[in-house]
């Protein structure tokens, strides 16, 4: 439990319903004082308040305890290694069922119309290669997926991407950019 987390996000429900820590506080019958604790991360909620918190927030408390992410969502971890796999997969249905097959090329055409870009030219070159994993782990990340920064960097070798892939974790964390 992000108990940080927890607080921006308390923060955040707050400010977007447009309180002051002062109302939030008068509507649960406690002090300012602890409302600014949960926010700062310095105590969490009593489980006398919880729920009531959450009807205000118009949040779930498996939500709010997991600082805005939903508990099975949270631990969905997207490795890299399964998006390379994924990106191979692609490759070899051209090759096993030859490139010129109408399920390849119909799946190729719908990718690079889609993605206006041409898939099988990036897959060749590695640096554009690359670009297209980044990619494919931000749309995890803006669809409540995470991922291991540590294999990132460890694998990337390109820093613009690494950077922009974090850039995209803080925000999903909450974090400011």
């Amino acid at each position: 439990m992000d108990i940080l987390k927890i607080g921006r996000y308390i923060q955040n429900l707050r400010k977007a319903a447009g309180m002051t820590q002062k109302e939030l506080a008068e509507k649960l019958n406690i002090s300012f004082q602890a409302v600014s604790k949960w926010e700062t991360g310095e105590s969490l909620p009593d489980t006398g308040v919880l729920l009531d918190l959450c009807d205000i927030l118009n949040t779930t408390a498996d939500k709010l305890l997991n600082g805005g992410c939903l508990a099975a969502v949270e631990r969905r971890l997207m490795r890299l290694e399964d998006v390379v796999t994924g990106f191979q997969y692609l490759e070899d249905i051209g090759r096993l069922f030859g490139e010129d097959c109408t399920f390849f090329t119909g799946m190729i055409e719908g990718i690079n119309e889609k993605m206006h870009m041409d898939v099988l030219t990036y897959l060749k070159d590695p640096m554009t290669r690359e670009v297209m994993y980044a990619e494919v782990l931000i749309q995890g990340i803006l669809s409540g997926r995470t991922v291991d920064m540590d294999e990132i960097e460890a694998s990337f070798q390109n820093r613009h991407m690494i950077e922009t892939i974090r850039r995209y974790v803080a925000k999903a964390n909450g974090s400011p950019e």
